[in-house]
């Protein structure tokens, strides 16, 4: 049966929760379903107090709630739960008038950049069906003062002085995420791919400028809060290089703040006084591959 201009089923993915919206005629048949026979995920959530006038209901729900389950995939945090329709029993036991539906819903959020999309409505399927959409998380980078109190409005430094970085992600209302900075490579030009360059943070979170002599660049402990993440570097120039300018770019990245850190997910400073790399968070065992060059690539 094909469907009419508005679809059965629509989902919007907000910055912490779902919307759904199911068009009360769900199969294009002309006769309604009831909402008590329309829940949200495992926990059987409801909907919003129905209006009967209306032709739609509403459901409502947090990322975490309702008994959704989370993946973790290298780009996306992917938010799952389902629709069920369960149509109540006919008066006669002896005959069925309605089949049962779920239609699986899926949240996307991006774990490595901005993304924006609208929702992707589905093409109605017998039983099953999809619905995913994509919504954003702000990243930023900036340069703070000596007290991390504000930005710092000058960029210009002296050698000899302390770079001191602070990396965020706006996560108001969504799952407590932990952020890590997994490379920042330093330019002479805005190219980041260009020649000298120099990647002060590599191997997926390993401060290796900290290995320098006489630097003290490291991970600051601790966190102001587990979407943020500070670190040091002591300011450099190019060899060589007559030009007063580097350009810095980093590669960010979250992982829910629940999840333990990992090879893959870590920050790792270089300890002089132990000759030890030590992480922010987490084991000791998750920065033995600073040493070897041999991190895994983060997933």
């Amino acid at each position: 049966r094909a469907l009419s201009p508005r679809p059965a089923v629509a989902v919007r993915c907000q910055e912490g929760q779902l919307a759904v919206t199911v068009r009360r005629d769900l199969f294009g048949t002309g006769r309604p379903v009831r909402a008590a026979e329309l829940s949200l995920g495992t926990a059987s959530c409801p909907p919003l107090s129905p209006n009967p006038a209306q032709a739609f209901v509403t459901f409502v729900a947090a990322l975490h709630e309702c008994g959704s389950t989370l993946q973790v995939t290298p780009d996306s945090l992917i938010y799952r739960t389902t629709l069920f329709y369960k149509p109540t029993p006919s008066s006669n036991p002896l005959i069925v008038r309605a089949t049962p539906a779920e239609v699986l819903i899926e949240c996307h959020y991006p774990r490595k950049s901005n993304v924006s999309s609208g929702a992707v409505h589905p093409t109605w399927a017998p039983l099953r069906s999809t619905v995913a959409a994509q919504e954003r998380l702000q990243f930023s980078l900036r340069l703070m003062d000596d007290d991390w109190r504000r930005e710092r409005l000058s960029n210009g430094f002296q050698l000899g002085d302390s770079l001191r970085f602070q990396a965020d992600v706006t996560s108001e209302g969504h799952v407590p995420l932990r952020l890590f900075v997994d490379q920042c490579v330093a330019t002479a030009t805005p190219d980041r791919s260009s020649s000298p360059r120099y990647a002060f943070i590599d191997l997926g979170g390993c401060l290796v400028d900290g290995r320098a002599e006489d630097t003290g660049s490291a991970f600051v402990s601790p966190r102001p809060r587990p979407e943020s993440l500070r670190f040091l570097v002591d300011a450099f120039r190019f060899s060589g290089d007559a030009g007063n300018l580097l350009y810095i770019s980093c590669h960010l990245r979250v992982s829910p703040a629940a999840q333990a850190p990992n090879p893959w997910n870590k920050a790792c400073s270089f300890s002089k006084a132990s000759g030890l790399w030590a992480p922010l968070e987490g084991t000791a065992a998750i920065c033995s591959c600073c040493d070897t060059g041999s991190c895994p690539s983060p997933g």
